[in-house]
């Protein structure tokens, strides 16, 4: 048996009350994230419900996308993204094994392509 430990975040944000208080789609400390260190981040709602796991090379970019982007899987649920947690992680084939684990284990809403068990 694999015994699979998740990393602790290196980064957590959480997105304004007041979102009009905050330059970056309602975060104000979206600057902590790391542009040059890649990993895996988790978006979660306001019930701290897992909506969302992703890997990327550099962290702050594809963030970034996922709320820019037309083609992201949250680009409908993005007003639901209330918390961000960022755990850095250099190895990619670590951040792949991460980002499945932690989509099936917390059943991550917006990511049905990397559930197993469907």
């Amino acid at each position: 048996m694999i015994t699979i430990t998740i990393p602790d975040p290196d980064v957590t944000i959480f997105k304004q009350k007041a979102p009009e208080m905050s330059h970056i789609y309602g975060f104000t400390d979206f600057h902590l994230i790391t542009r040059e260190k890649g990993g895996i981040f988790m978006f979660y709602n306001d019930k701290d419900e897992l909506l969302f796991v992703g890997k990327a090379r550099k962290l702050r970019q594809r963030i970034k996308k996922h709320f820019e982007d037309t083609v992201s899987p949250v680009r409908n649920h993005r007003d639901e993204v209330a918390k961000i947690e960022v755990c850095t992680v250099e190895d990619p084939v670590e951040r792949e094994i991460y980002e499945i684990y932690i989509a099936n284990k917390f059943g991550a809403r917006y990511n049905p392509d990397k559930l197993l068990n469907q």
